[in-house]
């Protein structure tokens, strides 16, 4: 009787510690737009910070948390979803003078290393924005749990970044000058992303 319950108990252990193994596998995420977004934010006058997002998101992340070099992300957004809250501002975003959304309509990412970096991920890749790219690095926060959806079968989870670029340096010159000799536009532009995934 000894011999069975060692058996049984050597058994329940190998496939706890074959589950475990299969969750930290890595798997693909295919990014839900309905429930993802990349917000950002810009000085204006020096005095205040205007907000906008982008709204029409399409990638897949790939996640490995055991190791995570085989981690990446390819993602697109279409530069036409830019919503500041105000529409002529929106439209002159969409102008020449800004994305040029006509000549550029998208931007995208891709990742070339993912790496730990304390308690978050330091994901390098080439953005590409108003036709030029340039490397930056996303920080990204260690993701959450796992959850079912209210479908009881597909599987989602969310990852978070932030990141800040020079619009110079992607091509994005316009300002306009004040009275004071400030600028009307700051330089520097925080992006946050904020992606739900689901299995693929």
């Amino acid at each position: 009787m000894t011999s069975v319950r060692m058996a049984g108990w050597a058994a329940a252990v190998a496939l706890a510690v074959g589950t475990g193994a299969m969750g930290a596998q890595s798997r693909d995420w295919k990014i839900d737009a309905a429930h993802s977004e990349a917000d950002f934010s810009i000085k204006h006058m020096s005095i205040s910070t205007v907000h906008g997002s982008f709204r029409a998101i399409a990638g897949v992340i790939k996640f490995d948390p055991v190791d995570v070099a085989k981690s990446g992300v390819e993602a697109t957004i279409d530069v036409s979803s830019v919503d500041t809250g105000v529409a002529p501002r929106d439209n002159d975003l969409r102008s020449s003078k800004f994305f040029d959304t006509a000549q550029f309509p998208t931007m995208t990412f891709k990742s070339t290393s993912v790496k730990k970096a304390g308690d978050h991920y330091d994901v390098a890749g080439d953005l590409t924005l108003h036709g030029v790219t340039k490397p930056v690095v996303l920080r990204l926060e260690a993701p959450g749990k796992e959850e079912v959806g209210m479908d009881g079968k597909s599987v989602h989870r969310g990852f978070t970044a932030t990141t800040t670029i020079d619009r110079k340096d992607f091509g994005l010159t316009w300002n306009g000058a004040l009275k004071s000799g400030d600028a009307v536009l700051g330089d520097d532009v925080r992006i946050e992303l904020d992606i739900e995934a689901a299995q693929i």
